[in-house]
Order: C-alpha cells, then sequence, then structure tokens
C-alpha cells in the first residue's frame, strides 16, 4: 500500500468516525430536548422517556433540526416560544457533545 493509499483511507475513516459521532450527537440532543419538553409539559418518569423517544424519532423525518423543532413547537404551544426553543437546541447540542467527549 503506498503513502497516498494509507492517507486516503485515514481520511476515509475519520469521515466515517465524524460522521457517527454527529449522528450520535444529535440523536442525544434530541433525547435531551425531549426531556426537557416533557418537564415543561408536566411529564416525568416512563412518560418523559416516551414522549423523548417521540422527539428523537421526529428528526428523522427530513435532513436538520427544523422537523425537531416543528414538534416541540406544536406540543409546547405557549408553554416556550421560537426563541426559547431553538436557543434550547442549540445549547443542549453543545451539551451532548460535552457528554460524547467525555464517555471516550
Amino acid at each position: 500500500m503506498t503513502t497516498f493509499d494509507e492517507r486516503e483511507h485515514a481520511f476515509e475513516n475519520k469521515f466515517a468516525h465524524d460522521a457517527e459521532m454527529q449522528f450520535k450527537a444529535e440523536a442525544r440532543r434530541n433525547k435531551l430536548l425531549g426531556l426537557w419538553a416533557a418537564g415543561l409539559m408536566g411529564m416525568d418518569g416512563s412518560a418523559a422517556e416516551a414522549y423523548a423517544k417521540e422527539v428523537v424519532k421526529a428528526d428523522f423525518q427530513e435532513a436538520g433540526h427544523e422537523d425537531v423543532y416543528r414538534k416541540l413547537a406544536g406540543d409546547l404551544g405557549e408553554k416556550a416560544d421560537e426563541a426559547t426553543i431553538r436557543a434550547k437546541i442549540a445549547e443542549l447540542m453543545a451539551v451532548a457533545k460535552a457528554q460524547l467527549l467525555d464517555e471516550i
């Protein structure tokens, strides 16, 4: 194997690892968002966990996080405005990434 082939293989492995970590971070963020929203709606325990799973599943409707935003906005109604939800999405993405890095 040539040096070029080795570098190409290493780059492909890094790309696959980064994509996997991004997917895991988004899934974790969505679970955290679901638990946060469930708390605002007065849910706890298994009901909150079930709602968090619904939020994670909502992210598979389209690329990006707009599908998650729409689910949360629709379910929360007047309990949280757009700015609050979007700020929480950004905040919890950072938390999710930090949690994943701590687990490595």
